[in-house]
């Protein structure tokens, strides 16, 4: 940890059918510390879209039950300002969150959602917002873009051990979906 109000974490990721990078970069500034993740799959863009983000809820409970027990929309109908409860698997530390879907681009491959609420918030946040982008890569696969930005309460800092260990479970889920893809190659086309 640098000086106060200040960190930088670096980490390389393992995933997918090899071992993929991840550049992780943090910096915390006035009460906000973002994330950003870059990373690649062998998967195609539009393909990751609709089995990542959008068919999310019911997939990730099939190939990770163990993380993610089920997701449900408490309000809306699937487009910004739906929010869904999630709630964790019997290997989870935490019980739920709720989520608020607050972009979500079919086109470009860009989702953006908040975790308004839940245990994983603790007394230090008051959200974590997040951006995905999945883009092409040169090799027929994605590259996943990912900014975290977590807002702490008053002066609490959040220490970059935390994010980097949740980091390394999504990263996890990822992996789990990628695999069901390349087992799967009919499915989401």
């Amino acid at each position: 940890m640098g000086p106060k109000g200040s960190s930088t974490v670096y980490g390389v990721i393992g995933l997918g059918a090899g071992v993929t990078k991840a550049t992780v970069t943090g910096l915390a500034n006035m009460g906000v510390f973002t994330y950003e993740t870059e990373t690649t799959s062998i998967i195609a863009p539009a393909k990751l879209f609709k089995a990542f983000v959008l068919d999310g809820d019911n997939l990730i409970p099939k190939v990770a039950p163990h993380a993610i027990k089920s997701a449900e929309i408490i309000e809306g109908n699937g487009g910004p300002g739906t929010i869904k409860k999630i709630t964790f698997g019997e290997g989870s530390q935490f019980k739920y969150v709720k989520h608020r879907i607050d972009e979500i681009d079919h086109v470009n491959f860009t989702y953006c959602y908040s975790v308004i609420e839940g245990d994983a918030l603790g007394e230090v946040l008051e959200k974590i917002s997040y951006e995905i982008k999945i883009v092409a890569s040169p090799d027929g696969g994605s590259i996943l873009k990912s900014t975290s930005k977590y807002h702490t309460k008053g002066e609490h800092e959040i220490k970059a051990e935390q994010v980097k260990a949740g980091k390394e479970k999504a990263a996890g889920l990822f992996k789990a979906i990628e695999s069901y893809l390349s087992a799967h190659p009919d499915a989401y086309n």
